[in-house]
């Protein structure tokens, strides 16, 4: 690896983290900076996983105040993002790339559309009475499936579970988008780090390139948490709604 590929892939990294930080979709940034340097797809991707998870742990810890008020119930959905993600692993194993990768731009409208009509979503099923203290059981069982699913795809490949995660938080009840961030940096960090964990097994990672990659991802994550903090809450809504489309456009555009 010489120093310019290092700089190209510290860079891509570090703004992966900040992009991943507000909303998630910093694989839209960094994958293909692997593969720009010179790695193969299958190595390209089994890296990145591995070089992000450090950068969602910097993350949530950035948003560790606003996280201390988080219903504890919530943190029960960390079983289905492990079970999910190992069964996206053994997709990915057994799976042709192209048939899960055709959903995905479709998937991520989705999630965006669905985040951008939280609120009135909230009125309607007047959800703002169930968050926090007065959350039920069946609401957390409908989350605890849904997250399995986002853990299926993000064991499979990952683009976009931020904005999936995003999506039901606010559903549920979440209002404060850094409560939000914050958790979905978690969930998200361990989804990764189960698939990680895999491609460290089999030997698919590319150690010089990941150290490289994970320390830009840490700092771009915790510096990203910070600004986003001091931002006022509508103005980093617009910035995940944008991000959302953004990577629509781009994954439709990666399938011509």
């Amino acid at each position: 690896m010489t120093l310019l590929q290092a700089v190209c892939l510290f860079g891509a990294a570090f703004i992966a983290g900040m992009i991943n930080s507000v909303a998630g979709g910093g694989t839209l940034v960094s994958f293909p900076t692997l593969i720009w340097v010179g790695h193969a797809p299958v190595i390209a991707n089994a890296t990145n996983t591995f070089a992000m998870v450090p950068g969602a742990w910097s993350s949530a810890y950035g948003y560790r105040r606003e996280m201390a008020q988080i219903p504890q119930r919530l943190f029960y959905l960390l079983i289905p993002s492990v079970l999910g993600s190992v069964l996206g692993g053994v997709l990915l194993k057994y799976t042709p790339p192209n048939t899960f990768a055709a959903l995905v731009p479709f998937l991520v409208l989705f999630a965006t559309l669905l985040f951008m009509v939280q609120e009135p979503i909230q009125r309607w099923l007047k959800t703002s009475e169930l968050a926090h203290h007065q959350m039920t059981n069946s609401w957390l069982i409908g989350a605890g499936f849904y997250q399995f699913l986002v853990a299926v795809y993000g064991g499979y490949f990952g683009a976009g579970i931020g904005i999936l995660m995003l999506a039901v938080l606010g559903v549920m009840g979440l209002q404060d988008i850094h409560q939000m961030n914050g958790l979905k940096n978690v969930f998200g960090s361990v989804i990764n780090g189960m698939a990680a964990l895999y491609f460290v097994l089999v030997g698919l990672i590319d150690w010089p390139a990941a150290c490289v990659m994970a320390v830009g991802s840490i700092l771009g994550g915790y510096a990203a948490a910070g600004i986003a903090r001091k931002l006022d809450r509508k103005v980093v809504r617009k910035i995940v709604i944008a991000i959302g489309f953004g990577m629509t456009i781009s994954l439709l555009f990666k399938r011509k």
